[in-house]
């Protein structure tokens, strides 16, 4: 019987906000743009993104498995969680683990779609799996043969928040399309991250990565240059601020994006400690500017129904 410890390092925890930032995300431009919060429904929320996560994650370790075999420096935000290459779990343990975890998604989504007649939600975990299949497996396999940043920033960035939304309020309208589109550069960013201590192995595998397809240092600049445009786009998401007010709220991110901005040069997958640095300070800014935002529409609608 598989151990704890094993299933626990193949669920990679810090993936989580990848996922859970966005719903959280999702649920504030709801409670701001239609007053609609149940906690009862964040609940639900947050239990179907940990199974989302769970799917997503083992999904694409058993996708991944002879790439990561030729990944010699794994890093804690790429390369897979390793289950595999080290013998802990087989990939029969894996498939089980993503079927559960999906299914899980699924009851979560039913159960929204009975309890607070939701009669769309289960669409959500379907088109989750669509992108991992998209992503990760063959024909399209976008994550080898390129432009998987694009799926992610799609997932991330726009399928999830508006998951959140519909979940909280039953509804969405054109309101709800504005802020999605600095989600989805974020998205981007955080895919084109995580490409980057894999640079070496994703090279070797032929997998054409945006850290392979347009160099390292690009790769950094683009990722840099997405954070901070999506930063200045506050007003999609918070119109009703002024602009200063809009850069007040984007401030943690863009310290934290010039703090990145220093490594520029130097966080090369070779210099294994920079180039973590690098994705912690640079993607740390997406997740920031995301809950900062997440902070602002929450008081906007806390003020709107007082």
């Amino acid at each position: 019987m598989s151990s704890l410890a094993a299933w626990i390092q193949a669920a990679r925890p810090l993936s989580q906000a990848n996922i859970a930032v966005p719903l959280l995300f999702g649920q504030a431009v709801a409670f701001a743009r239609y007053g609609a919060f149940d906690p009862l429904i964040f609940a639900l929320v947050a239990a179907f993104g940990v199974a989302i996560q769970l799917f997503i994650v083992f999904a694409n370790d058993l996708a991944d498995e002879e790439a990561d075999r030729l990944n010699e420096g794994p890093s804690r935000f790429g390369g897979g969680s390793r289950v595999l290459q080290e013998g802990k779990l087989s990939r029969g343990e894996l498939l089980q683990g993503a079927a559960i975890a999906l299914a899980s998604a699924l009851s979560a989504a039913l159960f929204l779609s009975v309890h607070a007649d939701r009669s769309w939600m289960w669409v959500a975990p379907l088109i989750a799996a669509v992108l991992v299949w998209i992503y990760s497996y063959p024909p399209l396999r976008l994550a080898y043969r390129g432009y998987g940043e694009l799926v992610q920033g799609v997932g991330v960035g726009v399928v999830l928040p508006l998951t959140a939304v519909y979940a909280q309020t039953g509804d969405l309208s054109i309101t709800v399309i504005p802020p999605l589109a600095p989600a989805f550069m974020l998205g981007v960013a955080g895919n084109i991250l995580t490409s980057l201590p894999d640079h070496p192995a994703d090279q070797a595998a032929g997998k054409r990565s945006y850290a392979v397809r347009y160099g390292q240092w690009q790769a950094r600049r683009h990722a840099i240059e997405l954070t901070l445009f999506a930063s200045v786009l506050g007003h999609l998401v918070i119109p009703d601020f002024s602009r200063t007010i809009d850069l007040l709220f984007a401030a943690p991110a863009l310290v934290l994006a010039v703090l990145g901005a220093r490594l520029l040069g130097s966080a090369d997958a070779v210099n294994r400690d920079e180039c973590e640095r690098f994705v912690l300070l640079v993607g740390g800014a997406g997740h920031a500017l995301l809950l900062a935002w997440s902070v602002a529409l929450f008081v906007i609608g806390l003020l709107l129904g007082a």
